[in-house]
């Protein structure tokens, strides 16, 4: 199935925006590179300007937008496992929080889950309301045990036109390991391998 038509289907889109960082170090030797990934799509916000106490219109869709962004983010990874993922949005100034809330429940999160190869752990995630351009700070985790501290990062993402007041701009993030130069101790991907 070809999701993002899913998306579209259920959502005026206007929209979908994608960003890749591929860092080799970060001060110390050069090692493998890191890359972070992260998508996202702009959607008109339904609920705008009023306050509506249903949001199940936003919510039971959401699935697809999941699944579309998942396969979309893994897919910027050229290949390598998704080791740690995360989920936000940002709802334009007509909107609430609680809108962008709505669209990354685990209706969404299941389906993002199963995107990007698995994952055991709760998805990270921020939420706020701002104007156009404004940044979000996408929180990234190890995907199959939240307390592997070498997983704990972000991704900055936004889109310089958007959301406009009366959209929501849902995003995902995902990378392929650890922080770069990594050493501030705790557990451990092998501790969690071990542990299976």
């Amino acid at each position: 199935m070809d999701y993002s038509v899913e998306v579209e289907r259920h959502y005026a889109v206007r929209g979908w925006y994608s960003l890749v960082h591929e860092i080799r170090h970060d001060g110390g030797t050069p090692g493998d590179t890191l890359i972070k990934a992260a998508v996202g799509v702009i959607i008109r916000n339904p609920f705008a300007g009023k306050f509506v106490a249903d949001l199940g219109d936003l919510t039971r869709p959401s699935l697809a937008i999941g699944y579309a962004l998942g396969e979309r983010a893994a897919a910027l990874l050229r290949g390598r496992a998704v080791e740690s993922y995360g989920k936000g949005g940002i709802a334009g100034t007509s909107g609430e929080q609680e809108h962008v809330v709505a669209c990354i429940t685990t209706a969404f999160g299941n389906p993002l889950r199963e995107a990007v190869g698995g994952g055991e752990a709760w998805i990270s995630s921020a939420s706020k309301v701002a104007a156009a351009g404004t940044a979000i700070d996408i929180p990234l985790a190890h995907k199959d045990e939240l307390y592997i501290r070498s997983h704990y990062d972000a991704v900055t993402f936004s889109v310089p036109d958007g959301p406009r007041p009366d959209e929501l701009l849902i995003c995902v993030a995902v990378a392929t390991g650890p922080r770069v130069h990594q050493r501030v101790g705790g557990k451990t991907v092998a501790d969690l391998n071990a542990a299976v």
